[in-house]
């Protein structure tokens, strides 16, 4: 009887498997970690794409809301939200809120220096008030404890000797508004307004103040 040597062909058939074995997992490992990558390059645009979609609305939404006149109120002297800047098609009276730029100058800067005013495009480098028109050209304005035009108190005038933080208030000495001016006021007690810097030129004037979508209400102390 022929015996076969062990170390042929058994020793061939155990080498064949991992020979043939060893560079088909290579190869399955080459080819998974493109697709790796290639899965990250996929999430990749999917994320800049809706950012770009973002970006893109974000932009609509703020050019329409410019032509429409619609802006942010962030200040709670009147109701938060988006309003719009209505053209007026008659002469400002009292009783109109409107949109309106402070001048620049001493009280433009001090209530920047402060926070009682938003940064923005008004020539002062403030953001456009939203106020009610208290008083017009000639009106007699008295302020004390509170504000009194032509005799009559103005409701939601108290004054404040302080503001939120601890600091000094000076209210303005009073007098008859001039001509070509507005005394502006708000409801919200903390307000910082005519009753503190007096009359400001109308021609700051933008427009009459119409809520858009507001979700907040002043509060009046």
């Amino acid at each position: 009887m022929m015996v076969l040597p062990r170390s042929g062909a058994v020793g061939l058939s155990d080498d064949l498997p991992v020979q043939s074995s060893c560079p088909a997992a290579k190869q399955r490992g080459e080819v998974e970690r493109p697709n790796g990558e290639k899965r990250r390059q996929q999430t990749r645009r999917r994320v800049l794409a809706i950012y770009g979609v973002g970006l893109a609305f974000m932009a609509t939404f703020v050019s329409v809301g410019i032509w429409a006149g619609l802006r942010i109120n962030l200040t709670p002297s009147e109701p938060l939200g988006l309003w719009q800047v209505v053209t007026p098609d008659r002469p400002v009276a009292v009783g109109d809120l409107v949109f309106i730029c402070p001048p620049s100058g001493v009280f433009s800067d001090f209530g920047l220096a402060r926070g009682y005013f938003l940064r923005g495009a008004c020539p002062s480098g403030t953001a456009p008030l939203i106020k009610a028109v208290a008083a017009i050209a000639g009106a007699s304005i008295a302020v004390g404890a509170e504000v009194r035009i032509d005799d009559v108190l103005l409701a939601h005038s108290r004054l404040s000797a302080m503001d939120g933080q601890g600091r000094a208030l000076a209210p303005w000495i009073g007098g008859v508004v001039p001509p070509g001016q507005l005394f502006l006021h708000s409801q919200f007690r903390g307000s910082y307004d005519s009753r503190y810097f007096g009359p400001v030129p109308d021609t700051g004037l933008l427009g009459f103040a119409r809520p858009f979508l507001t979700f907040a209400s002043i509060c009046t102390p």
